[in-house]
This record gives C-alpha cells, structure tokens and sequence, in this order.
C-alpha cells in the first residue's frame, strides 16, 4: 500500500519545514547583518554558511520528509533517523555556527557551567551513548514511542547530548578546549566502541523485540505522532506488513546493521580528517621551528 494515502502533511511537515525557514532566516540575520553586536566577530564564511544550510536541508530530509513516516513503520528508516540526526546533522551544525556565536551562548551565566561539565570527554562519550543504548531497550523505546511530549523531549535531549559529544572534536573557537590529535584517535575508537552492544542487541535478536514495530495496537499509537488521529481512524489499518514485504525480524535486524555501518563510515572520515589536520599541524610547526633555527643561525653568523 502506497504510504500517500496518509496526506501531504504526514509525508511533508509543512509546519517543521516552515520552523527550519525560519531558524535559517535567523542563523544569516545574526551572522551578517547583526554580526557587530558580536565581540570579536568575524565575517560569515561560504564554508560556514554551507555546512549550516547542508545540516538543515539534512534534518528536514530525515525528519521532516517521507523518511520521518517511514521511521514510523520500518524500523531500518528509524536507524537511518537516528544515524544521520546524530552522527551526520550535530557535527555539520556544530561547525556552520560562527565560533564567536558559540562563545556568546557558552559564556552566558546560566549555560556555562552546565557546557563545561556535559562537554568533558569522558561525560560526554558515556551521556550520550548511554542514553542512545537507554532509549533502544523495548520497554523504555516503546513508551516513549507512544508519547509525543516523551518522544519529542528525547529526541532533541538526545541532540544536545550528540552537540556535547561531537563538541571536543569539532568545535573551532581559538581559545577553546580541544583534544590533541592523539587523544581525537582515541576518542572516536571509544565512541565507536560505546555505541556497539546497542547495535548488537538489535542485529543479534532472533524475535521481535519492538512493540511498536510488531503490534498492530501499539503501532497504531506510534503513528499518532506523525499522522494526524483523524486520518487514521479513517484509514482503518492492521499493521505495518501493509506497507512493507519484508519480514519484521530482518527489518529490525537490517536496522542495526545499517546504524553500525553508517556510524563506521562517518567516524572513518573523521578519522582521516583528524589525521590529515594533525599533519598539517605538524608540518606548520616544523616548518617554523625550522624558520626560527634559521635566523638565529644568521644572527649569529653577522654577529
């Protein structure tokens, strides 16, 4: 059954879509025209400018277009959700945001200390992939699935958590905490690590192990949280094998499978560019110990 028959609102978010206008419209007023009210500002970047744009249209494609409806009944489109919102749109986000903007909401009185704490690395590698793995056990993913104030409160909890994680590897403020090549190798090893048993509880189940995904009730009330009530009453459906062949015990096991493997892909690129920027960094220090060797051995030569 074709998944249009839910209506351009469940398959659109028109009104997420409107909301992410607006944060844009937001994001160019402060980094250009409101840009000297900022200590110490500096132009707006095109790089800066795209990486934000490329997180926005990224978080409208896995939350707000089709993809989003199709999370709610195959689990292998929530896994992509989650992959992407969390390892792909946060650093992306992190990165288009102007530094002397973030300096501006980190030093505010009432952010700062809470910043400081959850953005330690150690913290923030076992929040956010602890409250992952919480939020993938069945008891707690299936209540929280059938509340939207619940599912709401957790996804963007658990966004905040992913900006605490991606902050020591990402963030590019001059006076900023930022760990050193050697300790960015690790830290990504032990991201990688972190996040796995939840991965393999998921591919290495032999039963259903989600209501909301088995259910035909329980899946019913998921789908309130993106389909308005109205609609569904009048659709009168009996699960998600309506709109998927494929068996439910594959789609929960390809899910996790897909989730490990994006995560792999992306932390292999920040791998490599964690690799490459601690090159450069010590070719540039080489090059100017080598600078500064030189001159001394001149002045000293005129003397």
């Amino acid at each position: 059954m074709p998944i249009r028959i839910f209506g351009f609102q469940a398959l659109w978010s028109p009104y997420f879509l409107l909301l992410l206008i607006l944060v844009t419209a937001f994001y160019f007023l402060v980094t250009i025209k409101w840009r000297n009210k900022f200590e110490g500002s500096e132009p707006l970047t095109k790089r800066q400018a795209i990486l934000f744009v490329t997180s926005i249209l990224v978080l409208y494609a896995v939350k707000g277009s089709p993809v989003d409806l199709l999370g709610h009944i195959m689990f292998t489109y929530h896994m992509i959700q989650m992959a992407i919102l969390y390892l792909v749109v946060a650093p992306l986000f992190l990165r288009g945001v102007p530094w002397w903007v973030w300096k501006k909401v980190i030093n505010h009185r009432a952010v700062k200390p809470v910043f400081n704490f959850f953005t330690k690395p150690l913290i923030a590698l076992v929040l956010f992939n602890g409250l992952f793995s919480i939020y993938h056990l069945p008891i707690v993913f299936d209540y929280i699935k059938m509340s939207m104030f619940l599912h709401s409160l957790y996804t963007i909890g658990l966004f905040m958590f992913a900006l605490f994680m991606w902050w020591p590897l990402v963030n590019d403020m001059p006076d900023g905490k930022r760990l050193s090549g050697l300790k960015k190798v690790g830290y990504i090893f032990a991201d990688g690590i972190l996040l796995t048993p939840a991965c393999g509880l998921i591919i290495f189940a032999t039963d259903p192990v989600y209501a909301t995904y088995s259910d035909a009730g329980s899946w019913l009330q998921a789908m309130a949280l993106c389909v308005p009530t109205g609609t569904l009453q009048q659709l009168n459906l009996s699960g998600p094998e309506l709109f998927s062949s494929m068996p439910i015990i594959e789609d929960q096991q390809l899910g996790g499978v897909i989730m490990k493997i994006i995560q792999e892909i992306v932390y292999g690129c920040m791998l490599a560019f964690v690799f490459f920027e601690w090159v450069q960094r010590d070719k540039e220090e080489t090059e100017k110990m080598e600078a500064s060797a030189m001159m001394r051995h001149q002045t000293d030569y005129t003397k």
